[in-house]
């Protein structure tokens, strides 16, 4: 089942990996439908591995994070 894009977006303005802003357009119009610098972007299994659980399909990471390297095994980013 698809979600309605239309529908409201949650007002999270935050990167739950570095506390920086994210820049989610989605976020700041309030609406699943708004075109976003994520759309195109691709997210790793490592990167989605790194999200507290209770992020994971919630949250939205920033560019930074996204792109970035992830850190040596054992160490977390922020």
């Amino acid at each position: 089942m698809m979600a309605d894009r239309s529908a409201a977006a949650a007002p999270r303005f935050t990167c739950p990996l570095c506390g920086g802003a994210n820049g989610c357009a989605a976020a700041a119009s309030g609406r699943l439908d708004t075109p976003c610098w994520c759309s195109g972007a691709t997210f790793s299994a490592e990167l989605l591995e790194r999200l507290p659980p209770h992020e994971r399909g919630a949250a939205c990471v920033c560019a930074a994070c996204a792109t970035a390297s992830p850190p040596p095994r054992g160490e977390t980013a922020g």
